[in-house]
């Protein structure tokens, strides 16, 4: 990637100033300094771009998301500059190559320590064709998907993109709870279902990775805003356990614990099992599982974990024999089971891995009233409260409700509406429009 060089295609347009009715001095037998009618006019000089001055590397992936959508170009400093290994991590530099994947005319700037980057947004463009992007073994594929969502709704062409790395370890949501989870909260926003869809073609778990999935976004105007507070009763669970490149008896051991402690609760339930091997099972051995639970409204909390080889640079301090220890599929059951009932019992439309994106979408709706109700707001949902409160100069109305120690916020959304994306499908009838319009 050329950082320092601007990212695509510049696209200069040049109009004639002159007003209308007069002749262009370029139809007239006259020489242009004799004639009367021609005057010139000296273009504006460019100014500078104002960048929004920002430090540290906290909230990386948010900040692009908006400064993207609100068009705000940035200057991040001080990025790690105290620590051993100053500057952007691999993941980070992976989530900019993304934004240029689905975005024209962005431009990126990253100074020779890393410690430094200017941003200036582009044009969202999606798109379908030969959409690929490798997110790298230093994060899993579900860190890069909820910025790439909520930044492509908002694109010029429907998305479709293939995205390879890891499915699926312990630190961020895996691709089986982004797919059960988080594409239901679309749809709660308006997001149509026809066009959305999610498919793991293959599993990858740390430390090489080598899993792939399809992703298919479709377009919005704009979104709708919600009233969504009814966090309702736990009427079935469904979860999914993996495993890859080891025995399928993990999978099943990893069952047995979670029903042990689920079916004197809920009577409906189903945990299916994804047993991949060869080419599907991707370059490293590991297994886990993701659960969900329904309600009667209509809401999905989730909670996963996965178990497999560490990475290097999180291991770089332990002997190789730890390195290939695993944890027990039995204690991975009862582990997310426990998890799954303590979110739940938090009493929110959502989980805590989610509160992100669901305010998010709150803040991109139209300028309407939109009001939901958490959990215990976790760290990441803090954090995205601040940076839609600095990029988009909105605030939510934030209400603790004492009987069951969630929390109630409205806002007002900001109004963001699409005005890029493509309204007709046939060639002609869109040169039409673009006639009529001028």
């Amino acid at each position: 990637m050329g950082y320092g060089q601007p990212v695509g295609q510049n696209i200069f347009r040049v109009f004639l100033l002159r007003p209308l009715g007069i002749p262009s001095p370029f139809c007239t037998s006259l020489p242009r300094h004799q004639n009367p009618q021609h005057q010139l006019r000296a273009w504006p000089r460019m100014g500078k771009t104002a960048y929004r001055r920002l430090k540290g590397s906290q909230s990386f992936r948010q900040r692009l998301l908006l400064a993207t959508l609100s068009s705000t170009p940035i200057l991040i400093e001080d990025i790690r500059a105290d620590e051993t290994w100053p500057g952007l991590r691999n993941h980070e530099i992976s989530l900019l190559r993304l934004f240029e994947t689905v975005c024209d005319d962005c431009h990126v700037e990253i100074n020779e320590t890393g410690t430094k980057l200017k941003y200036k947004p582009g044009t969202i463009i999606g798109g379908r064709q030969h959409r690929a992007h490798d997110c790298g073994v230093s994060r899993s594929i579900g860190y890069f998907l909820e910025p790439l969502v909520v930044l492509c709704l908002f694109a010029k062409q429907p998305l479709t993109i293939r995205l390879k790395g890891i499915t699926n370890d312990s630190k961020d949501p895996s691709v089986d709870t982004f797919k059960s989870t988080a594409l239901p909260i679309l749809k709660r926003f308006g997001v149509p279902s026809e066009g959305l869809e999610f498919k793991v073609e293959s599993r990858g778990l740390p430390p090489n990775g080598g899993g792939e999935v399809i992703l298919s976004l479709p377009v919005v105007h704009s979104l709708t805003a919600v009233n969504w507070i009814d966090e309702g009763f736990v009427k079935k669970i469904r979860g999914t356990t993996f495993s890859a490149r080891v025995s399928v008896q993990f999978e099943n051991s990893m069952i047995k614990a979670a029903r042990g402690i689920i079916n004197p609760l809920v009577s409906d339930v189903h945990i299916f099992s994804d047993h991949r091997s060869g080419s599907q099972a991707g370059n490293s051995p590991g297994y886990g599982i993701s659960l969900v639970a329904e309600t009667t409204s209509g809401c999905f909390i989730s909670a996963d974990t996965a178990s497999s080889h560490a990475r290097d640079e999180d291991t770089s301090s332990l002997a190789d024999d730890a390195k290939r220890d695993l944890m027990p599929p039995e204690d991975i059951g009862v582990g997310i089971t426990n998890a799954l009932l303590g979110e739940i019992a938090q009493c929110g439309v959502v989980d805590s891995t989610h509160q992100g994106l669901l305010f998010l979408l709150c803040a991109l709706c139209p300028q309407d009233v939109s009001k939901v109700r958490v959990g215990k707001l976790s760290q990441h949902g803090v954090e995205t409260l601040r940076n839609i409160r600095d990029f988009l100069d909105l605030k939510f109305i934030i209400k603790p409700d004492p009987n069951t120690q969630s929390v109630f916020l409205k806002c007002i959304g900001y109004g963001m509406k699409n005005l890029s994306r493509k309204r007709f499908s046939d060639p002609e009838d869109q040169a039409l429009f673009h006639y009529r319009q001028y």
